[in-house]
């Protein structure tokens, strides 16, 4: 039978192609959307699916959300979310098999409230896992396709997913390492290399539209009491619930940053003077008002000196404004401790 011969070996050969594609995009690209949209689009060109869709698994919610949804409920599907055991997706997730649902109707797993949702009618599902080690990433589902797949079509799909789950993996591993790399420690807040990288871009997009920003230059009065007293674990923990003090009372927009030691910066993006010095008395009220280390068995009181600058009236490049911010809150420490020093007006009584 030369014709399915030659069939087999077309087929064959789409396969190989693909598969090319896919080895090419995730040597070439750490992006992961492209990588995954690079396989998600090749698997789709060989099942022909009517819609298609990766669901990731929010592992603290429980949850799977459509991170890719291509056809013509794509807009409704990218807000949608299904509990982890829900429908034929869900019970994938959980089980972490595959499966291939010729008439979903005949099936007790499927859940009818996406196509009540979207407007369609699935007659038919191929549900694949991505797996990582004893973990499930997510799941590749694939809407009315053909469904009566062969031993060799099945290894490809896998195969496929396989890949996807490899540039999940790389790309968390890549992000944990950058995260590493900017990130302190003891407080979670970005650390001083950072800093000055976001301070080089806040300057750059500042300068370009016209924007004003403001810094805070935070340091803690006497905090070597605390570790000479308590030693150094709780010195670290008081750290860290003051950095998360900071960030608190912050916007989604701004940045906190762990200078060095009990040194703190707070970035504030396209924010003028009088509206920075607002959120300096916010932070300053938030430390008289706070109590830290309870879980120590302590209840310490914390103040800080604060010197705030503003660009491009204070200083111009990301070192000057640090620099002048810095200025101010030894003035502070000099003088009066806890109150706030600010660049061209001198110290507000706090």
């Amino acid at each position: 039978m030369p014709g399915a011969a030659d069939a087999s070996q077309t087929r064959l050969s789409h396969e190989l192609a693909i598969f090319h594609d896919v080895a090419k995009a995730l040597t070439s690209s750490l992006n992961l959307d492209s990588i995954l949209q690079t396989i998600m689009e090749k698997m789709a060109e060989y099942f022909r699916p009517d819609t298609w869709s990766l669901l990731m698994v929010d592992e603290e919610k429980g949850e799977l959300y459509f991170a890719i949804a291509v056809g013509a409920a794509a807009e409704v599907l990218a807000k949608a979310r299904l509990k982890v055991g829900e429908g034929i997706a869900g019970w994938v997730a959980r089980h972490g098999q595959p499966l291939i649902v010729p008439d979903v109707q005949a099936d007790p797993r499927f859940s009818s409230r996406l196509d009540e949702l979207t407007q369609l009618r699935t007659r038919s599902v191929i549900c694949v896992p991505l797996r990582s080690k004893h973990r499930v990433l997510g799941v590749i589902q694939l809407i009315n396709a053909e469904v009566g797949l062969s031993e060799q079509e099945l290894f490809f799909l896998q195969a496929l997913c396989d890949y996807a789950a490899i540039a999940i993996e790389n790309a968390r591993s890549v992000e944990k390492i950058q995260e590493l790399t900017i990130t302190d420690d003891c407080t979670g807040l970005f650390n001083a290399r950072h800093l000055y990288k976001t301070l080089e871009t806040e300057v750059y997009r500042s300068a370009r539209f016209g924007y004003q920003f403001s810094v805070i230059f935070v340091d803690l009065d006497y905090f070597k009491l605390v570790n000479d007293t308590h030693g150094h674990l709780v010195g670290s923990r008081l750290l860290a619930e003051v950095g998360y003090l900071i960030k608190a009372q912050l916007r989604l927009i701004d940045f906190a940053f762990r200078y060095g030691g009990d040194e703190f910066v707070v970035l504030l993006p396209q924010t003028g003077k009088d509206s920075a010095v607002v959120v300096a008395r916010r932070l300053q009220d938030s430390l008289r008002a706070g109590t830290f280390c309870r879980e120590q068995g302590l209840n310490l009181s914390v103040r800080a000196s604060m010197g705030l600058a503003t660009f491009p009236l204070d200083a111009q490049t990301p070192h000057d404004i640090i620099r002048r911010a810095d200025e101010m809150m030894y003035v502070v420490k000099n003088t009066t401790r806890d109150n706030i020093g600010v660049a061209s007006r001198g110290m507000l009584e706090g």
